[in-house]
């Protein structure tokens, strides 16, 4: 089995649709993404992280919440309108990058992974959350969403993944867990500095 999918796969379905996956138009996506916002802490967030931003969509709504976000994603022709989507915003800066090896040091106050933990093996899997869950600052959040149906030719799939998360999240308390007929969603919190 492959380690990962490779930037190329992405950047092939970019290619052939700037919008593979109808995220600006599907209801899947917008039901997601309003269950999303919603899992996220009360209040404003100060640094965010979103690892696979895609072409910015779920991007533009985090950033309504936060101080400041970093967009990343390993797909350049994804980067460049996730770019475009997100241009005029001072706050928000969108950088291609790899997750694990790529992946900037924090701390962030919320770290956002939505369908993006299944394109890579177990052991890029533990690679990527060990870093996550060392990137993720005191009084902090880690949010995982993935599609729960068939993935015949992803690595993983959302219930691999996220059995994985719940199984061990050292340092972290698991908040909370929905389970939609479509996705999955969990949040992990990091106590404070004084908790």
């Amino acid at each position: 089995m492959r380690r990962r999918m490779s930037a190329e796969y992405f950047e092939e379905l970019y290619r052939a649709d700037p919008d593979p996956w109808d995220l600006a138009g599907s209801a899947y996506e917008r039901d997601k993404y309003a269950a999303t916002l919603a899992a996220l802490p009360p209040g404003q967030v100060g640094t965010a992280l979103e690892i696979g931003c895609s072409i910015g969509v779920l991007s533009a709504l985090l950033a309504e919440r936060c101080e400041a976000l970093l967009a990343i994603d390993s797909a350049p022709r994804a980067v460049e309108q996730a770019r475009r989507r997100l241009e005029g915003r001072d706050d928000v800066r969108v950088e291609q990058r790899r997750a694990p090896d790529e992946l900037p040091e924090g701390p962030f106050d919320l770290i956002v992974c939505s369908e993006v933990l299944y394109y890579g093996d177990r052991a890029l899997l533990e690679e990527t959350w060990r870093a996550v869950r060392e990137a993720v600052a005191p009084g902090g959040s880690v949010l995982a969403v993935h599609w729960r149906g068939p993935v015949r030719h992803y690595p993983l799939s959302g219930e691999d993944v996220h059995a994985r998360l719940a199984s061990g999240h050292a340092g972290l308390t698991h908040s909370l867990s929905q389970r939609r007929p479509q996705y999955l969603l969990d949040r992990f919190d990091r106590p404070g500095a004084s908790g």
